[in-house]
């Protein structure tokens, strides 16, 4: 990882100004389709399903690592093209808008409901409106950081998401708050996003974030 100098940080960033403005608007419309879209699988009947991997597993309170680790994650995920790629930016955050416009989709037609014995965790201020108990279908925390993984190409960044997709996974599936299926579904359907982003979103397809 190799900082710019400012002058050269600068004209990336004005040259890339109208694509980080659409990039910004299009990430608003993801957001608004995952708030209506948790609102929606809260509110209608859903049921819950057997689940062989969380039979067999205790359930354990990982609260912390639940919540701050995909808050981490999502800083890095953000800030490595602000700081490193500026011109990279509307990149990222396209197909991490596709991604959050996807799941939005998939989570309106997937009525399941938290597993049983499902370790809630209770969000204050700004991030209650974005906490829901049965938007299950697929994992964020195994998808972010694994989107992550796929569009960096600098080694540690991509292994340190990759190694993030791995430790949420692992805590959403002790903490009962998903299904096995929602984590390993997650990974096929976020390199199909990837790969749609690429089309959509790269202007160049040569350059690497």
């Amino acid at each position: 990882m190799k900082l710019l100098k400012i002058n050269e940080w600068k004209k990336d960033i004005v040259g890339h100004k109208n694509k980080i403005f659409l990039s910004l608007i299009f990430l608003l419309i993801a957001i608004i389709l995952t708030v209506l879209s948790g609102n929606y699988v809260d509110e209608v009947k859903t049921a819950k399903v057997p689940d062989l991997i969380l039979n067999n597993i205790p359930t354990i309170d990982l609260s912390p690592i639940y919540v701050w680790g995909i808050l981490v994650v999502i800083l890095v995920y953000l800030s490595y093209p602000f700081i490193y790629q500026p011109r990279m930016i509307h990149y990222s955050i396209g197909v991490l808008s596709l991604f959050l416009a996807i799941r939005s989709g998939f989570l309106v037609l997937t009525h399941l409901q938290a597993p049983p014995g499902a370790i809630q965790v209770a969000s204050k201020g700004i991030f209650q409106f974005i906490s829901y108990k049965n938007d299950l279908f697929f994992s964020g925390h195994a998808g972010i950081p694994f989107l992550g993984f796929l569009i960096y190409k600098s080694k540690t960044i991509r292994y340190f998401l990759l190694f993030a997709s791995i430790v949420l996974s692992i805590t959403v599936l002790l903490m009962h708050v998903h299904y096995s299926i929602d984590v390993a579904s997650a990974y096929f359907i976020t390199y199909g996003v990837y790969k749609i982003g690429n089309t959509l979103f790269k202007s160049n397809p040569s350059q690497q974030p």
